[in-house]
């Protein structure tokens, strides 16, 4: 299993799978043929059917800027590896082809091709949550005792940088008011769903700033600001906002912060290992679940949970977003992502509050649920994983069309 400097990773929105992955894979592949006259791109699956809403042709068209580029996009094929295929290639001024490359974007802003997807550099011996609770029991460590042992004391300094991104991106989400960039004409809501939050009743506050604090990182994402895949660009907003909310509640310091993070990422990367975190791939439930489920580890943690009660509550953040769809509206991480994020984080520090409330004993397993979600994931037809051809976005669309229809016959009648 990789190490979880795999999983945080530090760019710009609005996704990993459709912004950041091909961004690198462009940058990549053009350092490699510098000398190319002309280059062509063809995106496959989801990364076609979403692409220019995710501004995929954007980033590309960044890379390449100045230079001979065309675009291909085909949203009804796929390649053999992942739905987020991409084949590049380079051709010299005579029009001979001098180089080609097939690479997948397969989440969390990470590209593989048919070499990397099979030499994968596993830092974690072991591959499931019960066998590291097995050896955490055994030694009398912490979650986080174990990512030290693994990835090295370094791996402090690294969360510290994650840590301080994931503040910069909520800061200024609460700060950027307006309107989102892309179709909708969305507006941003973090500040004064923040301001409404510092004057509402005791009852009311978590759920405001926690809410507030999650659609600030997921508005800055949509906006193209720069955030943290955890584990990606569409649900980054989940783990910071519990974080934040609950150093401000209990007053813990940066070290316990940083530790909870840790043991995020560790279950952020079974998950990953275990199953997916492409909603292209699994649907939203491998997305926003996954987070849930990091972030509820997290909140157990910080609330003083053993290493059984933190299992539980990251295995009931994963359990109760089972089946959850990917089906962004006009392609744009916005509807209904950004309010996933808020009900995700509050959906995360309820699951913390109820593993803690008992001793953590329960029958299924985060390693199961895991399995079933994978399982889950593959079983949904491919126009509910980020395709944006069912769901809310064909709701959407349908409901658009009927409006222009409507407008349309009452100018004729007149």
């Amino acid at each position: 299993m990789e190490s979880i400097r795999e999983l945080y990773r530090i760019g710009h929105g609005p996704s990993s799978s459709h912004t950041m992955a091909p961004r690198t894979a462009g940058q990549r592949f053009l350092e490699q043929n510098t000398s190319a006259t002309r280059y062509e791109v063809t995106l496959y699956g989801s990364l076609a059917a979403t692409g220019r809403g995710h501004l995929t042709d954007a980033v590309l068209q960044e890379c390449f800027a100045e230079r001979d580029l065309t675009l291909h996009w085909k949203p009804q094929e796929s390649l053999p590896l992942h739905p987020n295929g991409m084949h590049f290639t380079a051709w010299d001024q005579t029009g001979k082809l001098t180089d080609q490359w097939e690479v997948y974007s397969v989440g969390g802003g990470k590209i593989s091709d048919s070499e990397s997807i099979s030499s994968t550099v596993n830092v974690y011996p072991l591959r499931s949550i019960a066998k590291i609770m097995e050896e955490c029991s055994r030694r009398g460590l912490g979650y986080w005792d174990y990512v030290e042992a693994c990835e090295g004391t370094s791996i402090w300094d690294f969360l510290g940088e994650i840590w301080l991104a994931m503040q910069e991106a909520l800061e200024q989400g609460l700060e950027n008011e307006g309107v989102l960039p892309g179709g909708l004409r969305l507006p941003r809501q973090a500040a004064k769903i923040h301001r409404r939050a510092s004057m509402a009743g005791e009852h009311s506050r978590r759920t405001g700033f926690l809410a507030a604090y999650a659609h600030a990182v997921s508005e800055e994402n949509a906006a193209g600001g720069r955030i943290v895949t955890a584990p990606t660009c569409g649900a980054c907003g989940v783990l910071p906002a519990v974080l934040r909310y609950l150093k401000k509640l209990t007053r813990c310091s940066e070290k316990t912060i940083l530790r909870a993070l840790a043991t995020a990422g560790l279950f952020g990367n079974i998950i990953k290992h275990n199953a997916s975190i492409s909603g292209a791939e699994v649907g939203c439930q491998g997305e926003v679940g996954a987070a849930c489920s990091m972030a509820a580890a997290a909140a157990a943690q910080i609330l003083g949970g053993s290493i059984r009660q933190i299992e539980y509550a990251a295995e009931m953040g994963m359990e109760h977003h089972l089946g959850l769809t990917c089906d962004p509206v006009l392609g744009l991480v916005q509807i209904p992502c950004i309010e996933r994020n808020a009900h995700a984080a509050t959906r995360a520090l309820t699951c913390a509050d109820y593993a803690i409330f008992g001793d953590g004993s329960h029958r299924i397993s985060f390693d199961v649920v895991v399995k079933v979600m994978s399982r889950t994931g593959h079983d949904l037809p491919s126009l509910y994983r980020e395709t944006s051809f069912g769901g809310l976005a064909k709701a959407f669309d349908e409901a658009s069309n009927g409006d222009e229809t409507a407008s349309r016959d009452q100018s004729e009648n007149k």
